[in-house]
């Protein structure tokens, strides 16, 4: 156990076992993907790499806890509490991405859950190990400095977004933003692989599970969606889109 959270067994690696799978191919807006060769190797020296299986808990809400996951493989979400004691969703991270800085930085409390969603590798490194590297690499300083504008600004556009908008078109633009930024394209549509919940949906796109239970028939009907246990795929990306961002 590492700073509270239970990992698996490292991959074995060094003289005489099996090297570690160092390189993915992470997305160019991540971290990891818009980094250079030089400056990304030297950030994965940071910390101590691990496996963590399906849904484990990597971080807690409000826990005084200061390390950061450099995610190297897999998917995560982040949920925050709501007054009325629900999860809402308010992320999702992939191979690439860093998580936790924000608490690296101010050493204030976590501000979600991190929960894995399937298996995930990471290199988890100290507050001070991470800081530190910032301190002596002004391109990895640079890199996280953008990666933070770029969530902040996400955020920004997502309330903006579904200003005025009714629930259908909330939906539609939640699901169609989740399977262009994590979904992986099949034909014409794109299947999400990470697990989500109708009551997740109803918390990214501020609507009652009830209402959202009723659009995801009508975008079934439609062609555009297809859904199962946890499962989300999209059927026609252009329909949904249409549907999502409709002709003034």
């Amino acid at each position: 156990m590492v700073n509270g959270v239970r990992s698996l067994p490292r991959e074995p690696g060094g003289p005489g076992g099996r090297h570690p799978r160092e390189e993915w191919d992470w997305p160019a807006p991540s971290l990891l993907g818009g980094l250079g060769q030089d400056a990304r190797g030297r950030l994965l020296t940071l910390g101590v790499r691990a496996r963590y299986e399906a849904d484990r808990i990597l971080m807690r809400e409000d826990d005084h806890t200061d390390f950061v996951l450099i995610l190297l493989d897999g998917v995560v979400k982040a949920t925050g509490r709501t007054q009325d004691g629900r999860d809402a969703l308010l992320a999702v991270r992939m191979g690439g991405d860093l998580v936790g800085e924000f608490a690296a930085v101010d050493s204030a409390p976590r501000s979600a859950t991190v929960t894995t969603c399937g298996p995930v590798v990471a290199r988890m490194a100290t507050r001070a190990a991470f800081l530190d590297c910032m301190r002596r690499d002004q391109r990895i300083a640079d890199a996280v400095s953008r990666s933070i504008v770029a969530k902040l600004r996400l955020a920004n556009a997502h309330r903006i977004n579904f200003t005025g908008c009714d629930v259908a078109t909330r939906l539609a633009r939640v699901l169609h933003h989740l399977a262009m930024t994590y979904g992986e394209r099949a034909g014409a549509g794109a299947v999400i692989h990470w697990p989500i919940t109708q009551p997740e949906l109803a918390t990214l796109a501020g609507a009652a599970e009830p209402s959202v239970h009723k659009v995801l028939r009508r975008l079934r009907a439609a062609g555009a969606v297809s859904t199962g246990y946890r499962t989300v795929r999209v059927d026609d990306l252009s329909l949904l889109h249409a549907i999502a961002y409709p002709d003034p």
